[in-house]
């Protein structure tokens, strides 16, 4: 039994009654709260009134009985590279592609050999003569026919072409291109000294207005092994192709990488890619194609030609809303828009914790979307059950309580979907560092939104002699340009100062002027929002919309379902309400409804 108590008593952080994990099986009211439970600086006090159980177990006891999260691992698969090469059909191959094979062959792995290739239109099935790109220490080989663009692979291919080459030198370099393709990748180490990788997987299929949808993101996890050579370079040129395509992959890398130290290529007219530039014009043409590459625009000052394509979008297609909170009437107010900065407040207890959890779940599930996490008030155990709870409808404590499979789902969904930044080492959490690991986040997982929950848990460096007033406005002003340039939308989580109290006892609703530090939480903000909770439920309110076609100041209700931690649309009830004919008509009396129990937010 106290086994079974213990890891209950480890998910519990705060004093209160739960249901009895020991006896609520056994009772005809199940979910009745029976545990006392008493949280200590020195231990966790418990005593059931039913079961008469009780004790009393140290932090460090209940950690160790703290079950860990359950991680899906996938057998690394064996693949075999030739031991004999065909060098003369490489040699050939890179030949006709103007590449000479004795420059290259120590910068990247290359083989050659015969392998059999499924039929494609009108190109049988059978074994040709192929040429093989070596991915990693043997991870994976991509194969092409030395005549026809069909390719297989072995192994699965998660890094960089030829990063390892790239990490096993002696010194750094301080410029890196990175390619859409082997062959590109090995025009540009042809014609040039610059260090140089390719893509594993080309460029991505499904785009929207030169953006990657958000279901290819794990497809760029191949940059996160390469994070310290990214970060250490002083500059990335991205040589990606002139299509659509590839100006999508070029825009996503340099959002994960960031865009202040990405170039770009312009290829000359009648040529799409580096080797198409080699075959037509010659060597000394890739050279000035890697010399000439410009800075990707991020700030400064442009000319209106820089935005041609984005003016044409909103021409032909109009002002185009945010993604969908998921809630109707939520909507009418507000949508989420990426590489924006929206400040949550409310009073402690509101709900705007439980809020900004439910619009990630909402849109990790309509749109696929990935965040990074930084609440400093859940700890990330208790806050991925609370995911898990939204997710699923199930509570994990309450009846009709998620089976241990279903959990077990949630779980693995919440990993997909969430990056939860945390400070193991106790040391204070500064901008910098914060910013980071969000970048880090970015670069692994391609997060589309951060929530940084509260604000106050976030230090000035040491030795800075800023008021607090500078110090916010410093801080906001850096999570705006950060959530524009990684094209991200935060949530940034502020306590209003002590509200007065009206007359009849309530308090009034915080807004952006009303939260404590400084007026910039109000300036900085494009998208500010209120979580107030009334006797009537919960209140959403928009007191801040930088643009029109995001949304408009107002206030709409929801419900909150205590059980499983979800937020529900309120529902409405028309009946006895007359929407025409007599006015003196008696409206009927209204059916008989069977109402939900919904209790406060308790968070």
């Amino acid at each position: 039994m106290s086994n079974q108590i213990k890891e209950f008593l480890s998910t519990v952080r705060d004093s209160n009654r739960y249901i009895c994990p020991l006896c609520s099986e056994t009772r005809k009211k199940k979910t009745e709260r029976t545990l006392s439970v008493t949280v200590e600086n020195e231990a966790v006090l418990y005593n059931c009134w039913h079961c008469e159980e009780q004790g009393a177990f140290s932090h460090d006891q209940l950690r160790q009985a703290a079950q860990p999260i359950p991680q899906k691992t996938t057998p690394p698969r064996a693949i075999s590279v030739p031991k004999q090469s065909d060098d003369d059909n490489v040699k050939e191959y890179l030949a006709e592609r103007g590449i000479n094979y004795s420059r290259v062959k120590d910068k990247f792995k290359i083989v050659g050999g015969a392998r059999y290739f499924n039929s494609k239109g009108d190109i049988p099935a059978g074994e040709v003569d192929a040429i093989g790109f070596v991915y990693g220490q043997d991870e994976a080989v991509k194969w092409r026919p030395l005549a026809d663009k069909r390719f297989i692979q072995d192994g699965a291919s998660v890094t960089l072409w030829g990063i390892e080459q790239i990490q096993s030198l002696a010194e750094e370099p301080d410029v890196l291109a990175i390619c859409e393709g082997e062959i590109d990748a090995l025009t540009i180490a042809h014609a040039t000294d610059c260090a140089v990788v390719s893509v594993p997987n080309g460029a991505p299929s499904k785009i929207s207005d030169r953006k990657i949808d958000p279901s290819e993101d794990k497809k760029f996890a191949y940059l996160y092994p390469a994070r310290d050579i990214l970060k250490s370079v002083k500059k990335i040129i991205l040589c990606t192709d002139s299509d659509e395509a590839g100006e999508a992959l070029k825009e996503e890398i340099a959002r994960r990488v960031g865009r202040a130290k990405c170039y770009q290529v312009k290829f000359p007219d009648e040529t799409s890619d580096p080797n198409d530039v080699l075959v037509k014009f010659g060597e000394q043409a890739v050279v000035e194609l890697i010399e000439s590459a410009e800075p990707m625009p991020l700030d400064g000052v442009y000319q209106a030609n820089d935005y041609a394509d984005k003016v044409k979008n909103l021409y032909r297609n109009g002002m185009i809303k945010g993604q969908s909170t998921g809630f109707r009437e939520v909507d009418n107010l507000f949508t989420i828009a990426l590489g924006q900065l929206s400040v949550v407040t409310g009073l402690p207890g509101s709900g705007k914790s439980e809020f900004i959890d439910q619009l990630m779940v909402n849109l990790a599930k309509q749109h696929g979307w990935t965040f990074a996490v930084a609440s400093f008030e859940n700890p990330p155990d208790l806050h991925i059950l609370k995911l898990a709870e939204k997710k699923s409808g199930y509570s994990a404590f309450d009846q009709p309580k998620m089976s241990e499979q279903l959990l077990d789902d949630s779980i693995s969904w919440v990993n997909d979907h969430f990056l939860f930044i945390e400070q193991h080492g106790g040391d204070a959490t500064t901008v910098d560092s914060l910013l980071d690991r969000i970048s880090q986040a970015c670069l692994r997982k391609g997060v589309r939104g951060c929530v940084i929950d509260p604000y106050n848990y976030i230090t000035q460096d040491s030795g800075s002699d800023e008021n607090e007033h500078q110090f916010i406005n410093k801080l906001l002003t850096r999570l705006v340009s950060f959530a524009r340039a990684h094209d991200i939308h935060i949530w940034f989580v502020a306590h209003p100062a002590k509200m007065p109290t009206n007359v009849d006892g309530s308090t009034g609703v915080p807004k952006g002027m009303n939260i404590s530090g400084s007026a910039s939480f109000f300036a900085k903000a494009d998208l500010g929002i209120t979580v107030h909770r009334n006797g009537g439920g919960t209140e959403i309110h928009a007191w801040k919309g930088r643009f029109k076609w995001q949304g408009s100041v107002g206030m709409c209700r929801l419900n909150y379902n205590i059980a499983n931690g979800r937020y529900e649309e309120r529902t409405f009830n028309s009946a006895g309400i007359s929407f025409g004919g007599s006015r003196n008509k008696k409206p009927e009396a209204p059916e008989p409804k069977e109402e939900k129990s919904y209790e406060d937010v308790p968070f």
